[in-house]
Parts: structure tokens; sequence; C-alpha cells
């Protein structure tokens, strides 16, 4: 039987403890196995992994893409410093990766793009929520990688979020909105996989279309291993969900 490929997960160190076995078991229901990764826990080798999860926390400094320090804004300089070298050597190695709300950010960031300091006050018009549970609705773009991933053109998502994509990064492309037109997912265009969501699907994965994301991401893993590598993972992800459908489950 083939080994399940090992992803790589980013969690804070304040909430770690409670995040991180979400994230093993949306993983480990994907197909994959995870490890935890945060500062101060273990040491980070890129070079053992298939893919990486860049896990939701505190807000991103805002002096990472020319923002403005604020008053009562939680930040986390080491985690921050550490995401960011994650997704270069990831990038470097051709990993995949899938970014949930701050690590959708830190994707935009990481690749040179900005992002709102204070998204509802931008989008007056997108419903302020703040819960675990599906209670705001984003409209996907056809033709995507969510789309095809999630098998949906709009779904029902949690909301923890107070920044939110402004100008993209690099080779990325608004994949969801919100109601209000707040950016909810971005994707990369070319392989390898790059996949960001606003939301969290790890608390979610007692619904089929959010489970499927992380089954995208183990797909690409798992191309990642063969001879063609990071030039096969989309193409491996929209396999798995072509698959998926012959199943008939999530």
């Amino acid at each position: 039987m083939t080994a399940r490929p090992l992803i790589g997960v980013t969690v804070s160190r304040k909430s770690g403890w409670r995040v991180f076995p979400l994230m093993r078991l949306a993983v480990w229901l994907a197909g994959g196995r995870a490890l935890r990764w945060q500062t101060g826990y273990r040491t980070v080798d890129l070079d053992s992994v298939d893919g990486v999860v860049i896990g939701g926390g505190d807000d991103i400094a805002p002096t990472l893409y020319g923002g403005e320090l604020r008053v009562g804004v939680r930040l986390d300089p080491a985690r921050d410093a550490l995401e960011q070298a994650i997704l270069r050597g990831a990038f470097d190695r051709g990993l995949p990766v899938l970014g949930i709300c701050r690590g959708s950010q830190m994707l935009n960031v990481v690749l040179g793009g900005t992002l709102h300091q204070d998204a509802y006050g931008v989008y007056e018009d997108s419903r302020y929520v703040r819960t675990v549970l599906p209670r705001k609705r984003v409209q996907i773009d056809d033709e995507t990688l969510l789309a095809r991933s999630a098998k949906a053109s709009c779904l029902y998502v949690n909301a923890l979020h107070s920044q939110a994509v402004d100008v993209l990064g690099d080779g990325l492309r608004v994949a969801a909105r919100d109601e209000g037109g707040m950016v909810q997912a971005i994707e990369r265009m070319t392989d390898p996989f790059a996949l960001g969501v606003q939301w969290h699907p790890e608390h979610l994965v007692y619904r089929r279309a959010h489970r499927r994301l992380f089954r995208s991401l183990v797909a690409a893993a798992r191309a990642g291993r063969t001879a063609a590598g990071s030039d096969a993972q989309l193409d491996a992800a929209r396999e798995e969900a072509r698959q998926d459908d012959a199943r008939g489950w999530g």
C-alpha cells in the first residue's frame, strides 16, 4: 500500500492544541498524515513533507505589506517569520499549499500582494459574522480550481477574520467572494497547487464540500511524488474531484 502523503500544518502556539486535532482529522480523512508545526515546537523540515497547510490565527503584521500598525491588533511576529520561510521554501520545492484564513492571507502577502487591515470597514455590504458555524454565503467563480474541488457554485462558510485580500499576489486569481464583494478565496493559476480560503474548513469536515479541499491538497501532494512532480498537481486535483463523483462520497 502506498504511504499516505505527509502534510506539514502550521498552527498558533496559543490555539494549536485545539486546532491541530481538527486539521489532523481533516488531512487523515483526505488520505494524508498531518505533522504539527508551530514556533518553538519542532524544527521545520520541508524536505520531509509532501505538502503544506498554513493555518489560521492572529493577524499578519501590516509592515509585511506596507500597512500601518494599529493599537489593539494581535500580532505574532515569530509566526509571521516562520510561515514566510515555510511558504518560500514550499514554492522553491514545488510543494502544494493550502492556506486557511490567516494562511490564505499569508500566501497572498508572500507572493507580493496586500491586505485590507479592516476588511469590513472597506466592504460595508459584507455580512459581519464571527462564528465557526457555516453562516456566511460565498459565491465561487466558474472554471476555478475551487469550483472543481468543492463541486459547488456557492458555499456556506464560517468566518473568524478581520483582514482580507486587497491587491493580489503574483500568479494568483480570485476564486470566491462573499455577497458584499470581499475576497473569500484565492488560487494559483498554474502548477504547483496553491489554494487559499478565508474560512476554516477544518471546522466543517462534516460537510462534503469542505472535506474535498483537503482531498485536493492530498491528491496534489501525491502527484508531487511522481516523475512529473510539481507540474502534475492541478491535473491530479482535478482527477481527484472527478473520481469523487464516481465514488459518490467525499
